[in-house]
C-alpha cells in the first residue's frame, strides 16, 4: 500500500486540489487499485506557485486537472507494477 498526498491548503484549494482529488479518486476505482493506494490530505507541500501539489514515493509533482489522469497511469500505477 502507497499514499498519494494532495495538498488541501489554500493555494492548492484555489487550483483545484478538490478536482484533482476526485480524478484519483476514479483512477482507484476504475484501474481497482482499491488496495495499492490510498489517497491522503496533506497541507502544503512547498510547491504553491505551481500546480496542486502532490507527493507520491517522497517526490513532490505539480498536478492539474487536466494531468492527474497520465500522471495517476504514469507514475502511480507504473509504480505499483501495474501499467496501463
Amino acid at each position: 500500500m502507497t499514499d498519494l498526498k494532495i495538498c488541501v491548503g489554500s493555494a492548492c484549494h484555489l487550483k483545484g486540489s478538490n478536482d484533482v482529488i476526485e480524478i484519483f479518486k476514479n483512477c482507484v476505482h476504475s484501474r481497482e487499485a482499491e488496495n495499492d493506494v490510498v489517497i491522503k490530505g496533506a497541507f502544503c507541500l512547498g510547491h504553491c506557485t505551481e500546480a496542486v501539489s502532490v507527493c507520491f514515493n517522497d517526490k513532490i509533482y505539480s498536478i492539474n486537472t487536466t494531468t492527474a489522469e497520465n500522471f495517476f497511469d504514469e507514475v502511480v500505477m507504473k509504480y505499483i507494477g501495474r501499467s496501463q
